[in-house]
Order: C-alpha cells, then sequence, then structure tokens
C-alpha cells in the first residue's frame, strides 16, 4: 500500500456507507459519539472512508480548559499495521495546533493493555505521562488508561 494515497478529510455524506461498513468492527478505546466532535476527519484510501481521527477541546466540565484536546482515533482492522495510524496521526496533530492556535496540548487516552495504540503514539511523538487508575469504562469494563500528550512546542517547524 503507498501512504501517500491516505489522506485525511472532512466526512461527507457518501461516507456514510463505508462508515457503516467498518464502525462495527474496529477497535478503538473511544467511538462513542465522535461525529459531532467540532473536529473530526474522515481517514481515507481511494477517496473511501477507512476510519476517523478526531479531537475534543477544552474541558466538558469547565470549559476553561481551551489549552487541551483529547483525540481519538480508529482505523479499519484490514488496514492496521501498514504505518497509517501514525501517519495520520502525524497529520491531525499539525492541523490541529494550526485551526486550534489555543490548543498547545493534545493528549491522548490509550488501554494498559493496547500496546499497539502506545507504539503508535510514540512514533508520532507523544510522551507517556502516567497511568491512570480504574479511570474510564470501555465496553463495559472499567480500565486503567494510560495518558500520552504532544506539546505544540513538540513540533518540529519543518513539519509546519
Amino acid at each position: 500500500m503507498d501512504l501517500s494515497e491516505i489522506t485525511l478529510r472532512k466526512f461527507i455524506l457518501s461516507d456514510a456507507d463505508d462508515v457503516f461498513l467498518w464502525g462495527g468492527m474496529i477497535e478503538s478505546q473511544r467511538t462513542d459519539n465522535w461525529i459531532p466532535y467540532p473536529w473530526c476527519r474522515s481517514i481515507c484510501f481511494d477517496d473511501r472512508s477507512i476510519g476517523y481521527v478526531a479531537i475534543a477541546p477544552g474541558s466538558v466540565i469547565s470549559g476553561n480548559d481551551m489549552c487541551r484536546t483529547d483525540i481519538g482515533y480508529a482505523l479499519f482492522l484490514e488496514y492496521w499495521g501498514k504505518g497509517i495510524a501514525t501517519m495520520v496521526l502525524k497529520l491531525a496533530v499539525v492541523e490541529v495546533f494550526m485551526e486550534f492556535p489555543d490548543i498547545v496540548r493534545v493528549q491522548a487516552l490509550v488501554d494498559v493493555e493496547n500496546k499497539a495504540s502506545q507504539r503508535v503514539l510514540e512514533k508520532v511523538g507523544f510522551v507517556k505521562e502516567g497511568v491512570l487508575r480504574k479511570y474510564q469504562y470501555i465496553k463495559g469494563n472499567l480500565l486503567d488508561l494510560i495518558i500520552f500528550r504532544f506539546l505544540s512546542s513538540d513540533i518540529n517547524i519543518e513539519e509546519k
């Protein structure tokens, strides 16, 4: 697979069929209500949606934390292990910092058992900060999650 054929774009109506196809078959930490996020992009191959990347800026509770955002992503199982997640997260992080100048921190939460996602985040440049014990129910299980962060100051100027 040629990674140059992978793109990130806003979802369009014709993506609905693809989303229904892969939506029930992806392994993701955060698949609940992702389309309403203010920044959500379709991961596309051959202009067909094969996953998504989404962010949720600020705090839902106080609304005072616009300096940070959570990022989540999912990729159709058929496309795992091809470098796609790493590539699109690199693109997404740069886009997020450019589109949201108040954001200086992008953070990701990953199940402690999900070694593949941890490796993806590390390849992108995220730094592991710690483990959040009994942090969130995912698919009915109360899980420990690792928190990773990427700061705007971590971006290499040549990448912009």
